[in-house]
């Protein structure tokens, strides 16, 4: 019952977040902010581990692959269809749920507990329209872009390793690329990362902000929802899987 009273709870916070803002000069200050800290400052690391998981794809597939009748280019079709339908949208989902979801929890919670919140309310500021929609819109519109270089990453760690190893040639691994391509692969992505990229803005945030306590309870909000995020990022990825590709 605690589980139902958590969703139930958290439902109730989404109906203020999507709420008219009061201010939109301030509001889209807020935005461009949210967008750096959550979203640029993310591109260093997403791009780091996309090239090199990409690599290591590659390289594994490639070293497993050592049966003269099986085609070399199936090393750079495994690698496209890893990259685009699992590793790009949810892995790196996950990693941002970490990264960011810890962010969003311990500063809204930390607002929380040294009274900014209830400072906002007595202004007759809605706090959560005010903290909570800009992350929303800076995750849902800038994720995607993030997911899309970490495919291309992905895909060019692949074609590196390859020419770098000697395990297979350039033009057999950009023809597995080519090979059965199918752009909906990219829009199924896609979709999963605004998705997941809603969950990332808003469970963390939930946390942070009914935290009660002090330091010590931030920590461990911050905690809770780096772990809930991952699960429903899980939990949502079989059912997206089933629904758009079954």
């Amino acid at each position: 019952m605690n589980y139902l009273k958590h969703v139930g709870k958290y439902f109730i916070m989404l109906r203020q977040v999507f709420r008219k803002p009061q201010k939109w000069s301030v509001f889209q200050e807020m935005l461009f902010r949210e967008i750096e800290d959550l979203g640029l400052k993310s591109l260093g690391i997403i791009a780091f581990i996309s090239f090199f998981v990409g690599g290591v794809i590659a390289i594994q597939t490639a070293l497993n692959v050592d049966n003269p009748f099986i085609p070399k280019y199936l090393i750079g079709f495994a690698t496209k269809q890893s990259m685009i339908l699992e590793f790009a949208p949810t892995f790196m989902s996950v990693i941002l749920a970490g990264k960011v979801g810890s962010y969003i929890s311990s500063s809204i919670g930390t607002m929380r507990v040294t009274e900014q919140i209830d400072a906002l309310e007595v202004m007759g500021i809605n706090s959560l329209n005010y903290l909570v929609l800009p992350k929303i819109i800076a995750t849902v519109f800038f994720y995607p872009l993030l997911i899309s270089l970490a495919m291309f990453l992905g895909i060019l760690g692949g074609y590196f390793a390859g020419t770098l190893t000697d395990l297979f040639n350039s033009e057999d691994y950009i023809y597995g690329l080519r090979l059965d391509f199918d752009p909906y692969y990219i829009q199924y992505a896609l979709i999963k990362t605004v998705v997941f990229a809603f969950v990332i803005a808003t469970i963390p945030a939930y946390h942070g902000y009914y935290v009660k306590g002090g330091s010590l309870e931030v920590g461990r909000a911050s905690t809770q929802a780096v772990v809930w995020t991952s699960v429903v990022i899980i939990l949502l990825n079989y059912f997206l899987t089933q629904m758009l590709l079954a």
